[in-house]
């Protein structure tokens, strides 16, 4: 008799801990689990950090770094990669070398600066060698506007039509589809523009009011690694990640974590 189980699709995070939970590689795995995948995570940076705010970080060696993700690939088929915080210009170089000989899989980079509480996660010296060397192993880069113009070095964008140019210039630095998410919009609207070759895709989406935020990017970009990893096309597994996050967000209410911007709710599909 011919087995009719399904194959589980292993997605590889490569991000910062965040020991509240709500954001970082914590985060990620449960994001992996939620869509139906198996999680592995090779860290980056040690943060101390709660829903208020984050006090200290401390970088991993970057060799160490690149040895998690040699010895993952050495041993587990990686369907997927997801990339967070970085947090300095050696980890992102380990990072790139490591990636290079598996770039035929999808990795989807979230250039993760700039913590909610406003404290940066990325060294300024280290943004040029994310732009240059893993910005172009990207099957989708999915920046806010801060980032985004952090990484043109211009302005943050204010309007649709800002957005439209930025996403199609950071395009042009190598990814394969830029998500830019409009979240930081004042508009009672928050959408997102996907830009994917000279195809241009905006997501329309309400504003959800509430504090409840920590980790609201992690869990997109890692919702999107997993659908990829499930073998959607991207702009499949950006509308599945896009659906599958407010629902996170509309009923990260019932859980009651922190006093600070609280976590959405990963398993809100599943938990009764």
């Amino acid at each position: 008799m011919k087995s009719t189980s399904t194959i589980v699709a292993n997605v590889l995070s490569i991000a910062g801990s965040d020991p509240s939970g709500g954001a970082g590689i914590q985060a990620d795995l449960k994001t992996f689990s939620a869509r139906g995948c198996y999680g592995m995570a090779a860290i980056t940076a040690l943060t101390a950090q709660n829903t208020q705010g984050v006090s200290a970080v401390q970088a991993v060696d970057p060799e160490f770094v690149a040895e998690q993700i040699r010895m993952i690939f050495a041993d587990v088929r990686v369907d997927a990669v997801k990339i967070g915080m970085i947090a300095n210009a050696g980890i992102a170089r380990a990072v790139a070398g490591a990636l290079r000989p598996h770039s035929t899989i999808p990795i989807v980079l979230d250039p993760v600066m700039i913590a909610k509480g406003g404290a940066a996660l990325l060294e300024p010296e280290a943004v040029a060698v994310l732009r240059d060397q893993l910005l172009p192993l990207a099957t989708v880069l999915t920046p806010n506007l801060p980032e985004a113009a952090a990484l043109l070095d211009e302005p943050e964008a204010l309007s649709r039509e800002i957005m439209e140019s930025q996403a199609a210039r950071l395009i042009m630095q190598g990814p394969g589809a830029v998500l830019l998410k409009g979240g930081h919009l004042t508009a009672t609207e928050s959408p997102d523009i996907l830009v994917s070759g000279e195809r241009f895709h905006w997501f329309e989406a309400p504003r959800i009011v509430t504090k409840n935020t920590h980790g609201t990017g992690c869990a997109l970009s890692s919702a999107i690694a997993a659908e990829l990893a499930k073998g959607l096309a991207i702009v499949d597994a950006v509308a599945t990640a896009k659906d599958w996050l407010a629902g996170a967000v509309a009923t990260s209410g019932t859980l009651t974590v922190g006093s600070g911007h609280g976590p959405v709710h990963h398993f809100h599909g599943l938990w009764k």
